[in-house]
């Protein structure tokens, strides 16, 4: 039987166990013997391998992916460096790919049980040469269900890696949430897959040409038809797939990959915007910051202090971004970690002067609390140590 049709409706998960990442393939585990059954033939229909290490484990991923099956992995910082090689092979060979970041304190082994959100310029990046992810970042339990489905749609339409971006808090501590729902009428987006009848009517395939408006090219599955076989290739190719080592040639995939990446902040989740009458200034934030930042206005505004809000839910940015931080007179951006990434992604990839944006950053590994985005607001250009939790602020 062919490839494509073995796995057209599997999920096949890859994973190495790390902290704090192992509670989601201990939940996929859970769900898949529950619902991932065929009907029929009351087999598994879904995979779930443990490899011997990250690097393994992506590349079952893209194995897997590439044959057609829709495939993730989940593991936290340390196992995205290790992952770095085989993230930009997927990048420049255009496979599906996504992965569960569940970030945990770094640099190295770091606190694996305390929380931060470390990873955002790395994950936005990974690999190197030339590259540029997409990333969804969920700020709750709810989201997360929701951005998974998402993550695995954004992947086969744009046949790319698509991080999501949780993080500790959200993925092994106790969260109030409503119930989950399930849309039973939900299709899945596998993007531009050419079926035999299609590559019938081909006078010739080319993997990498043509490109549709959002410069995304036609793949195909292996077994399909001999028609659509093609060399997959993380070396240097033209627009055709064949190997080059032409500048002119090069160059062209490259673009081609910017504009596709640049293409889909039409498709990541909107940020969240919330104006307030009055409003002097902006907060900015991501992910589980949510929560403490809404709190915060609101005991702001008590005290005669308004601000709009913004909580940024997927890169590329879209427009409204920008806009939303062009209309204030300054932003506050509020994040777990000392390097202030996500500031550094606004100022790299908007046209914003970086004038408008401060930070507030908290990187001790505790949950982030209202108490501490006020005092960053408050204690302007100082570093200041809160005994309550050691935690350390920082406003730049």
């Amino acid at each position: 039987a062919a490839l494509g049709a073995i796995y057209a409706g599997a999920t096949v998960a890859a994973w190495y166990p790390i902290t704090p990442s192992t509670s989601v393939m201990d939940a996929f585990k859970g769900f898949a013997d529950r619902y991932r059954v065929d009907p029929v033939t009351k087999k598994n229909n879904y995979v779930f391998l443990q490899a011997e290490d990250e690097l393994a484990a992506i590349g079952m991923v893209i194995g897997a992916s590439w044959a057609g099956a829709r495939a993730f992995t989940a593991t936290s910082g340390p196992g995205i460096s290790l992952m770095n090689e085989l993230i930009g092979f997927a990048y420049y060979a255009e496979i599906p790919a996504v992965i569960i970041d569940v970030q945990r304190t770094g640099p190295s082994t770091g606190m694996p049980t305390r929380t931060q959100q470390s990873d955002i310029m790395m994950c936005a990046y990974a690999s190197h040469g030339d590259t540029k992810h997409i990333l969804l970042f969920p700020a709750n339990p709810t989201e997360c269900f929701e951005f998974a489905v998402k993550s695995f749609d954004l992947a086969e339409q744009f046949q790319t890696p698509v991080f999501m971006l949780s993080d500790l808090d959200i993925g092994m501590n106790d969260w109030v949430t409503d119930r989950l729902k399930w849309d039973d009428n939900y299709k899945p987006n596998r993007g531009k897959v050419l079926t035999s009848e299609e590559l019938d009517k081909l006078t010739t395939y080319y993997r990498y040409s043509p490109e549709d408006a959002d410069f995304v090219t036609a793949r195909t599955l292996p077994g399909i038809n001999s028609k659509g076989a093609f060399l997959t290739r993380g070396s240097g190719h033209n627009r055709l797939g064949g190997y080059t080592e032409t500048p002119a040639e090069y160059q062209e995939v490259m673009d081609r990959l910017l504009k596709k990446h640049s293409a889909s902040a039409k498709y990541v989740p909107e940020a969240i915007i919330e104006k307030r009458s009055g409003a002097t200034f902006g907060i900015i934030t991501v992910g589980s910051c949510d929560a403490a930042c809404r709190e915060a206005i609101d005991l702001l505004e008590a005290d005669g202090v308004s601000a709009n809000y913004m909580r940024i839910r997927g890169f590329p940015f879209g427009p409204e971004v920008e806009h939303f931080i062009m209309e204030q007179d300054l932003c506050r951006v509020v994040e777990q970690n000392r390097d202030a990434q996500l500031r550094a992604l606004l100022t790299l990839e908007t046209h914003v002067p970086k004038e408008k944006l401060r930070s507030i950053t908290a990187y001790g590994g505790y949950p982030l609390s209202a108490k501490s985005v006020i005092e960053g607001i408050q204690h302007k250009k100082q570093k200041k140590h809160v005994a309550h939790e050691d935690l350390i602020l920082m406003e730049e």
